[in-house]
């Protein structure tokens, strides 16, 4: 069936969303079509304004009001500025902020470091990082990026980088996850558990 122009308009800019197929899609743009004008216009406008309205902390690269220089970690006099946890993207972020046991500040790369796409050192915040420590006043970094080939890769990369500065890198734990049985573990996760057990209290 041809669709009119404007549906299919829709459907082929909701398909480029993650985690959105083209059935999705389509039940999205009819969804809007029945839906309240409002709702359509409400979606405009915060989309509009997510460009227009939103802009990166001058210091750490995280998310903030355009019109800011900082963001409102990095403004905070209250967090512990001599330990930055770094992450990929802004997203991650809020996932640590959740937790409420992290009081230090972050440095958001903004990707990782990727090859076979080209995505080099010079196409991610690292630069910035390690000006960031050279200039003092910072003890610990700690890289949390993704347990991924490529969140591997970057980690390295950046552990290397800050070695000259004489920083104290540390990696985010990892292995298995509260609930997860020891027979569905892959054979990664089970050797990352056993090299970081720790002492029992």
């Amino acid at each position: 069936m041809l669709l009119p122009e404007p549906i299919q308009n829709l459907i082929n800019a909701l398909e480029r969303l993650p985690g959105i197929g083209p059935k999705s899609a389509s039940r999205l743009a009819f969804y809007f079509l029945r839906a309240d004008e409002s709702l359509s216009s409400e979606l405009a406008e915060a989309l509009t304004g997510l460009k227009e309205k939103i802009a990166y902390c001058s210091e750490c690269f995280n998310i903030t009001e355009a019109g800011r220089e900082l963001c409102e970690v990095c403004a905070n006099p209250k967090r512990d500025a001599s330990i930055i946890c770094v992450l990929e993207d802004a997203l991650d972020v809020l996932a640590l902020e959740r937790t409420g046991a992290y009081q230090g500040r972050y440095h958001v790369l903004g990707g990782v470091l990727n090859p076979i796409e080209g995505i080099g050192p010079d196409d991610i915040k690292i630069r910035p990082l390690v000006e960031r420590v050279a200039r003092g006043g910072i003890r610990e970094v700690i890289l949390a990026t993704n347990p991924s080939m490529e969140g591997d890769t970057t980690a390295m990369y950046l552990q290397q980088q800050l070695r000259s500065t004489g920083v104290h890198v540390t990696r985010l734990a990892r292995g298995l996850p509260m609930g997860g049985d020891l027979e569905y573990a892959d054979q990664s996760t089970l050797l990352r558990a056993l090299q970081g057990r720790q002492e029992m209290d």
